[in-house]
């Protein structure tokens, strides 16, 4: 909302601005301007200081918290030129999200200039992600003759560290990791120099003044004499295993190609099967591995550059150990000045460049901490001087059907804000779920995303959990009046939530899981409308105390009610399930009237009689609803999986085992429905019939991919054949997609598809992962209706 006597020009056309006729009068006039938007550390001040000087105007532009501000004064027909410009030339990192201006009495200003940031109350400020090396700068740091030739921290403007080094805000080199290195002659000349691209730029560093390398051995001692980046790709070339600290973290690093010494990093990092990351030097290079369309060529070219996850070439000599039987690669390209120089160096082989830690330990980002957690995974340390303040790791995504879908949101992207469909009324502090952590403020109309966390079952990552969101309330200067948390009691994030209400007094809201996943895809495509919520999952804490996952749900921002489900079945030994895909398989097969004949000869007996009398007793065995140990069943009984080594392996299996396959019969599934819609019981989804047909062609020597391609067929068609069943009781048209199983490309492919061709309007994610990491998205927009009404009331 403006204040009396502010004009909003966001979103008016040029001949609007300029009223579309020459002006006669050459009246001086004085306008300020405030923006808010992502407009500090990307070059903002130094284009407007060059835009208004071009034009021959006068006046100021400083950073202050709320954003940037511009006190600008000259003829009418200049200003309005000035304030087109503004929003139509804007530098390649810059966006602006709200720009208004109000008039105000000439000063005879005799030049313009770029004053000192200042403090204020005013709002949030929007810091960039951390950013790739941009052309300019790779053209210096390959240039012999230029002063930053190969030098590992070049930047500017245009690229390099942000979240990562900054303190607080308002966003100076005095409140960044950079501070405790003072500027050169050449680098402050540059700094000040508006007409520079370095103007401002806070990291800004050189040789003479910033930060440099060190080579470590394994115990942490300096390795002296020569050139460190070429001493340690001397020891990767001698088949040694290296940690190397980057933006946000460290990475282990091999060669890529090298099946024994991937298989070693395994051994140490106890890491068994999750698939690694691997770097090579540029696009010709990941095409000749991997299938290079255009959206992932343009995905790995961004600024932001993440992993993408790309399907392996037959050719590909990336030994199999970096992703075992898995069809895909998470490939990216070097987004840093040093990881230039290191795939260079090694003649651009591709490496494992994977997170410097311990199993699913949090990334190691401190030095001490790196040198001692990593201590019997290293064989050598490539280290420099410049701290790391936030932790953050690399960022995954994929192309699925032309359009991105995130798997992590983290650097490039965080903490880059989301756009809510309305404002919140009080500022909103969204602590999300347990795994795949985030956590997200809610101020006006925008939600700023934390980057990964991590699983907050670990310590370490619970701690920076904390910590972090100290530095966002700080950054964005939101101090929150609500809390908003998952339904689980047991969650770290909901302690923490439960914790700080009781020391602040703060409003406190819980929202159910699945219901939050709905929120999210609804938020992120800027919908306010009543829709059905399709949200599947392996785990989430249902209203009625069961762990609920297979949902299709009606509602809004406001409320929701469960319109259909699958069937419940036991989940014994509760978490142990997961990672023993087999017991749900005996947990469907008793339930639909089956034995354990087909896991006999893959299962001891004993764990099998165990567990059998373990769900016939009901002992340690909440009941579920999960589409995501429906998965884990199926796979189970075909033979693909009876053991994982991390959540979720046992359906991606069965997905790549479907999707070459074409689209086929459906396995036999029910619809319960009850008696009398309108009293709100839900529809119960029967998969008994479907792990009898299993069963039946297991039985028959079916081949497992066509088994996996049937059931995903039959997925589809279940959701469809619900969504439409709900429709006719509600006459909604909008259905949201998400939760981790909408990870699954064919399933989620497929069922947008038949959802369009049927009438309905479909949304998935686009900007936030549809698994846990968008979780918090959801909530910020849950409590923010609630509070509007609250403050309403």
């Amino acid at each position: 909302m403006l204040s009396k006597g502010w004009r909003d020009v966001r979103g008016l056309p040029s001949d609007l601005i300029f009223g579309g006729c020459p002006r006669k009068a050459a009246a001086m006039e004085r306008r300020a301007i405030a923006i808010r938007g992502t407009v500090q550390g990307v070059g903002f001040r130094p284009f407007v200081y060059g835009l208004a000087t071009k034009l021959g105007l006068r006046g100021f532009v400083k950073n202050q918290t709320s954003g940037v501000w511009i006190e600008v004064e000259g003829e009418s027909a200049a200003l309005d030129q000035f304030l087109d410009h503004l929003r139509t030339r804007l530098p390649p990192l810059a966006r602006i999200d709200d720009l208004s201006w109000q008039p105000q009495e000439p000063r005879g200003d005799r030049q313009f200039s770029i004053e000192h940031s200042q403090a204020d109350a005013g709002g949030a400020v929007v810091i960039c992600p951390d950013v790739a090396t941009c052309d300019d700068c790779l053209g210096e740091l390959n240039d012999p003759k230029d002063r930053r030739y190969h030098y590992p921290f070049l930047n500017c403007t245009n690229c390099g560290p942000r979240l990562t080094i900054v303190k607080g805000a308002p966003y100076d080199r005095v409140r960044t990791t950079m501070a405790a290195f003072p500027m050169c002659d050449a680098c402050r000349a540059e700094y000040e120099d508006p007409a520079d691209r370095r103007f401002h730029a806070q990291p800004v560093a050189c040789p003479a003044c910033g930060p440099s390398l060190t080579l470590l051995d394994e115990a942490g001692k300096p390795i002296t004499g020569g050139d460190p980046l070429r001493r340690f790709v001397d020891g990767l070339n001698n088949r040694k295993i290296g940690a190397m600290k980057g933006l946000g973290g460290y990475h282990l690093i091999c060669d890529a190609r090298d099946a024994s010494l991937v298989d070693e990093l395994r051994r140490r990092k106890q890491r068994d099967e999750r698939p690694f990351a691997i770097m090579v030097g540029d696009v010709e290079a990941a095409g000749s591995l991997c299938e290079v369309g255009k959206e992932e060529r343009d995905l790995l070219l961004s600024p932001r550059r993440p992993i993408v996850l790309l399907r392996k070439q037959a050719s590909c000599v990336v030994a199999e150990e970096v992703a075992p039987g898995n069809p895909f690669l998470g490939v990216m390209l070097p987004y840093t000045p040093l990881h230039h120089l290191l795939l260079k160096a090694v003649n651009g082989i591709p490496l494992v460049m994977t997170s410097g830690n311990r199993s699913d330990e949090p990334i190691a980002y401190q030095d001490d901490d790196a040198l001692a957690r990593l201590n019997g995974i290293a064989d050598l340390f490539l280290v420099h001087n410049r701290p790391i303040h936030v932790r953050c790791d690399d960022s995954v995504t994929r192309i699925i059907d032309g359009q991105e879908s995130l798997v992590r949101r983290s650097r490039g992207y965080a903490p880059e804000p989301i756009r809510l469909p309305f404002p919140c009324s009080e500022p909103i502090l969204a602590v999300g779920g347990q795994l795949k952590g985030t956590f997200a403020l809610g101020r006006g109309d925008q939600a700023f995303l934390s980057h990964h966390m991590g699983d907050l079952d670990h310590y370490e990552a619970y701690r920076a959990f904390q910590r972090d969101i100290e530095l966002y309330q700080d950054l964005f200067a939101v101090k929150p009046a609500w809390l908003v948390h998952d339904l689980h009691p047991d969650y770290a994030s909901t302690r923490y939530a439960l914790a700080r209400q009781a020391k602040e007094g703060l409003r406190c809201i819980a929202v159910q899981h699945h219901y939050v996943h709905m929120a999210a895809c609804l938020a992120e495509n800027g919908l306010d409308e009543p829709a059905i919520g399709v949200s599947m999952d392996g785990t989430g804490y249902g209203t009625d105390g069961a762990i609920w996952g297979g949902e299709f749900l009606v509602g809004d921002y406001t409320q929701f009610r469960r319109a259909a489900h699958l069937r419940y079945v036991g989940l014994p030994g509760g978490d142990q399930a997961i990672h023993e895909p087999w017991r749900m398989a005996l947990s469907y097969s008793l339930e639909a009237g089956c034995g354990p004949d087909l896991l006999k000869e893959r299962v001891p007996q004993a764990a099998l009689q165990a567990v059998q009398r373990m769900l016939e007793r009901k002992f340690n065995t909440p009941q579920t609803s999960s589409a995501g140990r429906l998965f884990d069943a199926v796979a189970s009984l075909a033979g693909v999986r009876d053991r994982v080594a991390f959540e979720g392996q046992a359906a991606m299996q069965l997905e790549w085992l479907a999707t070459p396959r074409a689209p086929g019969d459906c396995y036999p599934f029910e619809l319960a429905e009850p008696a009398d819609p309108s009293q709100g019981s839900p529809i119960v989804i029967d998969t008994r019939p479907l792990i009898r047909a299993v069963i039946r062609d297991v039985e028959r020597a079916v081949q497992p991919a066509v088994i996996a391609r049937r059931f995903h067929s039959t997925m589809v068609e279940m959701v469809v054949r619900v969504c439409k069943r709900i429709r006719d009781h509600t006459k909604l048209e909008v259905v949201t997609l998400s939760g981790g199983t909408f990870m699954n490309a064919l399933l989620t492919s497929e069922v947008t598809s038949r959802l369009q061709r049927d009438g309905f309007r479909v949304y998935r994610h686009r900007l936030v992962p549809p698994n846990d990491g968008g979780l918090s998205l959801g909530q910020v927009a849950i409590a923010a209706r609630r509070a509007g009404e609250h403050r309403r009331k």
